[in-house]
């Protein structure tokens, strides 16, 4: 084995300092056991990178694998004289299973064929839920999905302008929450889309992601195109006799998280009443006994979550389907809106895939480059996408607060003959 080649890296090694765990401990402890030039180098670059106050990172051109549009970033460094074992360093996404579950013997396969293959860095897990595999030549590309796909029966996850690799909570295997089974849909709709993971057609991304609860584990509601939370329409169950063992100090709220800070007697109006979003709760101190108006309640188990022995979700459950969360890309980042409020699914979810297919067609039609769905809904209006696209009229549902300014717009068509009269009568007594 030939000798490395080490770079002095005073900045970068301040990251070893402090209490918390460090990525640069990490690649300079697998560096040197294995004699990684390339994990060397890429210190380095980092190093000349923080010095310069300036990437040196470069895109020079797109690099794949036969037959698959996405699935590999391409990098390359501008400094390859200096960093000759990086001057290609591209990326690999590993499809993760859902609710990412691994058998050890699975992962220490895929470990020795990067070890081989690439520069060993992997990350578990990125913002974009795949297993990725950092740092490789374009040579080696073919090899490593010959070896993933037929050696160890995994696949490549999503880049590029294609649907991203989905994801889901732990769902039915860890959560006595979960209303829906994430893993199954997870997998369903990964298989029934691999056209579109996989080769990019789409104006840009788009995500879809699971939660078995309110509680959304994967923040789906703040990152996915498309979100998929599980739900219930009937009324919150309650075990009078555990509330009163809540209130009279008998059960830790929680479920005895945060017990190594004392928070003193347990208050249910403060921790659960008071901080109901919609005020749907009531106290009765002198019964002893809580109410809840279950026609109010917008399902963001709070309550739940705090009393989890005496109030669970209710038993017809089903999803809620949002649309349009993202990051900050063309515009500001934004929350997705409740497109679906309530829907049963069971396997093969083809009403689900009929209604995925319905807004991919429209977004292709009509969405510009690096546009998402949420901006072009947020451009064209969610009215006119709920009437026109999806063909079904808006309710209170689909909207957080109505408009809190006095102007008002609408289309002639739109107008019933009655608001028009109704219209003419108020201009006469008010013409200014």
């Amino acid at each position: 084995m030939s000798e490395v080649k080490k770079h002095d890296t005073p900045m970068v090694d301040e990251l070893k300092k402090g209490p918390w765990p460090s990525f640069v401990d990490d690649i300079y402890t697998y560096a040197e056991k294995h004699k990684k030039q390339a994990c060397f180098d890429i210190m380095g670059q980092l190093e000349l990178s923080y010095k310069h106050k300036e990437t040196h990172w470069k895109h020079g051109g797109i690099v794949g694998v036969f037959g698959y549009g996405g699935g590999v970033i391409g990098r390359y460094s501008d400094q390859q004289e200096m960093f000759p074992a990086i001057w290609a360093f591209h990326t690999i996404r590993v499809h993760q299973p859902a609710a990412k579950w691994y058998h050890t013997s699975a992962l220490r396969k895929m470990c020795d064929m990067w070890d081989h293959r690439g520069s060993g860095i992997v990350n578990f897990h990125g913002s974009t839920g795949d297993i990725i595999l950092l740092g490789t030549v374009t040579e080696q590309l073919e090899y490593i999905f010959y070896d993933l796909t037929h050696q160890l029966n995994w696949d490549l996850g999503g880049s590029g302008s294609n649907m991203r690799t989905p994801a889901c909570c732990m769902g039915y295997s860890l959560c006595e929450w979960c209303l829906f089974d994430v893993q199954e849909m997870d997998y369903e709709l990964s298989m029934a889309f691999q056209d579109e993971l996989h080769r990019p057609a789409f104006p840009y991304k788009f995500k879809l992601k699971f939660s078995g609860c309110p509680l959304d584990c994967v923040a789906a509601v703040a990152r996915a195109d498309l979100s998929f939370i599980g739900t219930w329409r009937d009324d919150i169950r309650i075990d009078q006799e555990a509330v009163r063992a809540y209130v009279g100090g008998e059960l830790p709220p929680n479920a005895g998280a945060f017990s190594d800070r004392d928070w003193g007697p347990f208050d249910i109006k403060k921790e659960v009443i008071d901080l109901c979003p919609t005020q749907c709760m009531y106290w009765d101190e002198k019964e002893k006994k809580l109410y809840i108006n279950n026609k109010e309640c917008n399902r963001c188990m709070h309550c739940i979550a705090v009393m989890p022995e005496a109030l669970k979700p209710g038993e017809d459950t089903g999803v809620c389907i949002l649309i349009g969360a993202k990051s900050v890309i063309l515009e500001g980042a934004q929350l997705s809106t409740i497109l679906i409020p309530f829907m049963k699914t069971e396997p093969p979810y083809d009403e689900i895939k009929d209604l995925v297919y319905k807004i991919w067609d429209w977004w292709m039609e009509n969405g510009k480059n690096r546009e998402r769905v949420g901006e072009l809904i947020q451009r064209v209006g969610l009215n006119r996408f709920l009437v026109d696209v999806m063909g079904i009229q808006p309710i209170p549902q689909h909207i957080l607060m109505p408009r809190v300014d006095p102007y008002i717009f609408w289309r002639e068509e739109e107008v019933p003959g009655g608001w028009t009269r109704d219209l003419a009568e108020f201009r006469k007594r008010h013409p200014a």
